[in-house]
């Protein structure tokens, strides 16, 4: 009778315990949620003018910037790599964008100045943003580089880019002149379709298509397969060269997209336009609960994760924090993000041990 009543007292203990374990999993996987409504509780109570229609509309634009940059980065991170060089890329193609709007491409050996079409710098800035990350994939993997060595140099090669392409000078009123057919430029970061930010549809397609691929297609599977173990990814058959190089030209492409909404958006280019992007790219991703070790993650965490970082930042500002203070608090963000992936790591494995054993 005594060993019944201690086997039914273990199984509700058991019970008890795997009960804890499943809430305190569901609050690590849904803290950016959790952290997304804190803000906006918080930052209504405190801001009465915080969820204005235009302030919504300016946040949203804001999130936008930030979630096409997290979704490159959430690619990245997910192989187990980082890239450092996204915010400098943004400010690069804006610069390329705008020269060649307000300068066109100076043939002096033929005399000749040409002018390409709206649509063809779109495509050229594009091109060269994937380029620079094809680039970065290509280093690490040929030459064994670590992620962060090689997208920090390939940071100052773009920063340098930028401002060389006009000695570190603005070029500003890219408006283009109707008989180079180059206008129409600020569409991109000016335009609506059913009253909606063009930047806010591509941050939505965007996503969706990230999803898809991370979800339904073989790459996705790939990209969390080297996270998760690169040599037994290799040893199944995983082409892990190819693989990383595609993931770093996305992030390129992303950076890219965001360098050209923005230059598009001010209808000017700064050399210096998206410095520390990707410190904010980087702690949408780690607050959406993608792991910085590789091999863990969601496109629709990062997305929450993104909107967390944009609705803190403008929070912050309408609240008249000071810039640095905003710093303070981003980097507090960043590290707490971190600690918490390692909680929710070590509970994993703590959990599929416990697994482990039970069935011995």
């Amino acid at each position: 009778m005594d060993q019944e009543t201690n086997i039914k007292s273990a199984q509700k203990k058991k019970r008890r315990s795997i009960t804890k374990t499943d809430i305190q999993q569901f609050l690590l996987r849904g803290r950016a949620f959790i952290a997304l409504i804190l803000v906006f509780v918080v930052f209504t109570s405190l801001t009465p003018q915080f969820l204005t229609t235009g302030n919504i509309v300016i946040m949203s634009k804001h999130v936008a910037i930030n979630a096409l940059l997290a979704i490159g980065m959430t690619f990245v991170i997910l192989t187990g790599g980082i890239d450092l060089s996204v915010g400098s890329i943004v400010g690069m193609v804006a610069m390329i964008a705008g020269g060649l709007i307000n300068e066109g491409i100076n043939l002096p050996q033929l005399g000749v100045i040409i002018y390409p079409h709206t649509w063809m710098i779109v495509l050229l800035s594009l091109a060269l943003g994937t380029l620079m990350g094809a680039i970065s994939g290509y280093i690490i993997t040929r030459f064994n580089v670590a992620p962060f060595i090689a997208t920090l140099g390939m940071l100052y090669v773009a920063r340098g880019i930028a401002g060389l392409r006009n000695n570190g000078y603005t070029f500003p009123n890219l408006i283009g002149r109707p008989e180079y057919g180059n206008t129409g430029f600020e569409i991109l970061g000016a335009g609506e379709f059913l009253g909606v930010n063009y930047s806010i549809w591509l941050m939505g397609i965007l996503t969706l298509v990230a999803y898809i691929v991370t979800t339904r297609l073989p790459f996705g599977r790939h990209v969390y397969a080297i996270g998760g173990n690169e040599r037994a990814a290799e040893l199944s058959g995983v082409r892990i060269a190819r693989s990383k190089i595609i993931v770093y030209s996305i992030s390129g492409f992303c950076s890219a997209l965001v360098g050209l909404i923005i230059a598009s958006q001010l209808v000017a280019a700064h050399p210096a336009t998206g410095e520390s992007f990707e410190l904010n790219a980087i702690a949408a991703v780690v607050l959406g609960g993608t792991s910085l070790a590789g091999g863990r993650g969601s496109m629709g965490g990062t997305l929450i994760g993104a909107f967390v970082i944009g609705v803190l930042g403008d929070g912050l500002v309408m609240m008249g924090v000071s810039s640095f203070w905003q710093k303070v608090v981003k980097g507090a963000v960043i590290v707490l993000a971190v600690i918490i992936d390692q909680v929710q790591a070590r509970m994993q494995e703590r959990i599929a041990l416990q697994e482990q054993q039970e069935m011995k």
